[in-house]
């Protein structure tokens, strides 16, 4: 974290407005009166005006008064300049504290300006607007940091477990043990990867370079076409050219973690997966659906957050860490798209991922 700079200090933007406002009078009653003083100069009949004889007694009696009025106005300048400041500046008060809450991490709090629309109030609206979604994020990324570490805990208690038990009794070492290791240590490492890819999305540390979503659906369906035929699972692919702009290998990975979850959360014989490319005025669209068992609108709503997972999925062989879609979701925000699910009515669910489509080259 940087230090804050230090710098001497300096008049307060209260007294600073109090000066200039007082200034000003003092500039605006000096005008008035040089031009008084000169109107009664220029129409001077002696013996008529202040009873004077010269324009030294012209000036003799004037200045009194204009020393006077001067004082008044200097008076009236501060007080009234100080007043308005403070009434000006209360606002920026309220948000000042509220950024000193913030950086002491006390992002619940808001500014709340009431009061008509004004800088200042659209400079709270947005202030508060910003705590809101810092406040969601830091959140996120607690249940985020919370998850994994259960995560990962869990593959390493059992790791822990199988090398105690071969530590005691040595002639208990099978190849059945060293299997299940093998597969505990897998799944870590697996994991492992979905969380660095996870946190390489969310980094958005790629080069964009011309992808087309349709020859990526089919490398997808080459790769997984050995999982769909173990699990009696049929990939239907279908669509046009869907050109946008990205990382090939993120958007590849989007696209395999979407037919995966497709294959893998379907029906146990005789399941479907369509996938479908299309381009629209608004961009590109990826759509990935699967037949299945029905699911609620609000479960399908949070099956793209870290490590959630639908109750029917957890027992399955390929159940996986609870980040694909999750991985989804960052890599289609990091290519600045749009996540889309929805359940299917005839069960399963239905998945869109929409992305600006590339320009065409010049000429």
């Amino acid at each position: 974290m940087e230090e804050p700079v230090e710098r001497a200090p300096g008049l307060s933007v209260r007294l600073k407005l109090t000066l200039s406002y007082a200034g000003f009078v003092m500039l605006a009653g000096a005008v008035l009166l040089a031009a008084g003083y000169f109107s009664l100069s220029r129409g001077f009949h002696p013996g008529v005006i202040f009873l004077v004889r010269s324009h030294a007694d012209l000036l003799r009696n004037f200045a009194p008064v204009a020393a006077i009025v001067m004082g008044f106005l200097l008076l009236f300048g501060l007080v009234g300049g100080w007043l308005l400041a403070g009434r000006m500046l209360a606002p920026l008060s309220r948000i000042t504290e509220a950024t000193r809450m913030a950086a002491d991490a006390s992002l619940s709090h808001r500014i709340a300006l009431p009061g008509r629309g004004d800088e200042f109030r659209e400079l709270a609206d947005a202030f508060d607007t910003m705590l809101a979604r810092l406040e969601a994020h830091v959140a996120e990324q607690q249940r985020f940091a919370a998850n994994a570490s259960h995560e990962l805990r869990t593959p390493l208690a059992i790791t822990q477990t199988l090398l105690d038990v071969a530590r005691n009794d040595p002639s208990r070492i099978t190849g059945e043990l060293v299997d299940r290791l093998h597969a505990v240590n897998t799944r870590a490492v697996a994991l492992t990867e979905a969380l660095l890819l996870l946190s390489r999305a969310d980094r958005r540390s790629f080069t964009a370079e011309p992808v087309d979503l349709s020859l990526l659906a089919e490398e997808a369906a080459e790769t997984l076409l050995p999982l769909a035929e173990k699990r009696g699972v049929t990939i239907e692919t279908s669509g046009e050219v869907s050109p946008t702009l990205g990382s090939h290998a993120l958007l590849l990975q989007l696209t395999t973690n979407l037919m995966h979850n497709a294959i893998v959360h379907n029906l146990p014989d005789r399941g479907t997966v369509w996938v479908t490319t299309s381009v629209h005025p608004r961009g590109v669209v990826l759509t990935v659906e699967n037949s299945g068992e029905k699911l609620s609108a609000q479960l399908a709503s949070t099956l793209a957050e870290p490590f959630v997972r639908g109750a029917e999925r957890i027992r399955t062989d390929h159940a996986g860490a609870g980040l694909g879609l999750a991985i989804v979701r960052s890599i289609t925000q990091a290519h600045e798209g749009t996540l889309t699910l929805t359940p299917r009515r005839g069960g399963g669910l239905c998945v869109t991922v929409q992305l600006p489509a590339a320009r065409p080259p010049a000429g």
